[in-house]
């Protein structure tokens, strides 16, 4: 006999709920928790206080991008996020914050490979185009067609001509979703290059992230210059008035996520949307129907 079997309906339903509020929060944990594995030492008053200040207000712009998700279905809106930057500059953490409680098929992410020998011959933006957002929905690019003014230029993966056809084409790319109706935010996460290094060697030392430090990553420490000026080229020769760049201090990671998140949500002019009031329909109960055990051989061994 369980606990729960000595309460009564009303109890046993506040229980379950409790429950369920405390298994969300501790997705949050588990990802901090990641966050500061790699961490040395413990952490002073300052950064306990910023800690509570951090899961408090994650939680409420966790709640406002369900409102911004709502909105953007019963609107029909589209919207395209694109997330640059350096290599361990924090780009994925805030993606999973910011998709961590909506709906997988509103919001999604698109992080596409390199390009396969078909892919080189198309027109350059064409496959990032299959990925943009129908009506309704969010597509967050986790790097995207700037891979051709960062990594592509940087490591010799395109040519001159190629580069500079690149910012002669974005503008009108990017002005013309725009006037089709697809709202684009650009954010560039910039940390500097002793952090990058402290996370690269964080991740040299820890299995549950050693899959995050690729050749590439390795190969972008010994270009931290190129990859700067790479930036500062890209910054001034693709900020539109449709379409600016913003530029996210990230060498605090939880701050940074905090900002970005903010300031998405004001870029966005959502609205709360009215909700038809959800009943649970009663279970219907067969007379005839008996619900028959399961094999004891299908069962997930019971380790925990």
């Amino acid at each position: 006999m369980s606990d729960l079997d000595s309460l009564t309906a009303e109890e046993r339903e506040r229980v379950q709920m409790r429950r369920e509020i405390i298994d969300d929060l501790d997705e949050e944990f588990e990802l901090s928790l990641e966050d500061d594995a790699s961490g040395i030492g413990g952490l002073d008053a300052e950064d306990r206080a910023f800690r509570r200040v951090y899961f408090r207000e994650l939680i409420r712009m966790q709640g406002e991008l369900i409102k911004l998700q709502d909105w953007v279905q019963a609107t029909g809106h589209r919207v395209v996020v694109l997330f640059e930057g350096r290599d361990a500059a924090g780009k994925g953490g805030a993606i999973k914050r910011i998709t961590q409680r909506l709906n997988p098929r509103t919001c999604r992410v698109a992080a596409l490979p390199a390009p396969n020998n078909r892919e080189k011959t198309q027109w350059y933006f064409q496959r990032y185009v299959a990925h943009l957002p129908a009506a309704g929905e969010i597509v967050l690019f986790d790097r995207s067609w700037y891979n051709r003014a960062g990594v592509e230029r940087v490591m010799g993966f395109c040519t001159d001509e190629e580069y500079e056809e690149f910012f002669r084409s974005v503008p009108e790319f990017e002005r013309m979703l725009v006037s089709s109706g697809i709202q684009i935010i650009k954010f560039w996460f910039s940390i500097t290059d002793d952090e990058q290094e402290a996370r690269f060697r964080a991740r040299m030392d820890d299995p549950l992230k050693q899959w995050k430090l690729s050749p590439m990553d390795l190969e972008s420490r010994k270009r931290w210059e190129a990859y700067t000026l790479a930036k500062e080229v890209m910054l001034e020769r693709s900020s539109i008035p449709e379409a600016p760049w913003w530029v996210v201090q990230g060498v605090d990671k939880k701050k940074a996520r905090l900002n970005c998140i903010a300031h998405l949500l004001s870029l966005v002019p959502y609205q709360p949307v009215s909700r038809p009031e959800v009943v649970l329909p009663p279970r219907i109960f067969h007379p005839d129907y008996e619900r028959q055990p399961t094999p004891e051989s299908m069962i997930v061994p019971e380790l925990y």
